[in-house]
């Protein structure tokens, strides 16, 4: 559990997060069609990346059952992504966008979703109590804010090796969210673009195969080698004592 200016949030092994007091699940950069996209420009991916995510996306669907699901920002790699869909994985998009209450926050990938061919409604930010949904992170002070963007990680130092993984990452204020996507990379949380947002220290909760594991910052480190390089599939994680 998370709790985000006394709003509690459950962070899931998939990268969502469920907040239950609003009936709310938020996602972000799903990146669908990165493939694709990396595609014309020449370079060789398997085009299942798009699948793959949504797949993820129904089960943790399921596993919640909310009213509500928010995708905040670059939920696809770019504008013309949406007209790439495949056949079946739209009809699988649409089918969860007219089961839910959906909202598409505008990311800078693909700006704002049309919500009328896949369904959902597209804004730029949104509040849901004392929170405020928005794609890219505003400089501190930024209570309540729940952001994308960034694609978080972190690496920890356990047993002798370097386990990278993705990450939630809060103050107690505001929140940044991992990327769900499955072709995304990801950035340390150490690494300078997070010094802004996070001036007072920040607690992160990286994702392991089973469940998520809560690591102060004082138990990160940073990249020796490139993120390509490093492990990133750890069978466990240890849970810290806090």
């Amino acid at each position: 559990m998370i709790t985000v200016c006394g709003e509690r949030l459950v962070p899931d092994v998939t990268g969502a997060l469920h907040v239950p007091a609003h009936d709310t699940l938020i996602v972000s950069d799903l990146h669908l069609e990165k493939g694709s996209s990396y595609a014309r420009r020449g370079i060789a991916l398997p085009p299942y990346d798009t699948r793959a995510t949504l797949k993820r996306l129904a089960r943790v669907i399921r596993k919640y059952q909310p009213a509500r699901i928010v995708s905040l920002g670059d939920s696809f790699h770019d504008p013309d992504a949406p007209h790439r869909l495949a056949a079946a994985d739209r009809d699988a998009l649409t089918a969860m966008t007219r089961a839910h209450t959906w909202v598409w926050i505008a990311g800078n990938h693909e700006g704002l979703v049309d919500g009328g061919a896949l369904g959902g409604m597209a804004t730029e930010e949104m509040n849901i109590g004392r929170l405020l949904l928005r794609h890219e992170p505003a400089a501190a002070p930024a209570t309540g804010e729940i952001s994308g963007h960034l694609h978080p990680c972190g690496v920890v130092r356990q047993r002798g090796r370097r386990l990278r993984r993705r990450c939630f990452v809060s103050d107690g204020t505001r929140l940044v969210m991992p990327a769900f996507g499955a072709y995304t990379g990801n950035l340390n949380v150490l690494d300078q673009a997070f010094a802004p947002l996070f001036d007072m220290g920040f607690s992160a909760w990286l994702m392991g195969d089973t469940q998520v594991y809560p690591m102060p910052s004082s138990r990160l480190v940073r990249d020796e080698v490139s993120p390509s390089s490093a492990r990133q599939f750890p069978a466990r994680l240890t849970p810290v004592r806090r």
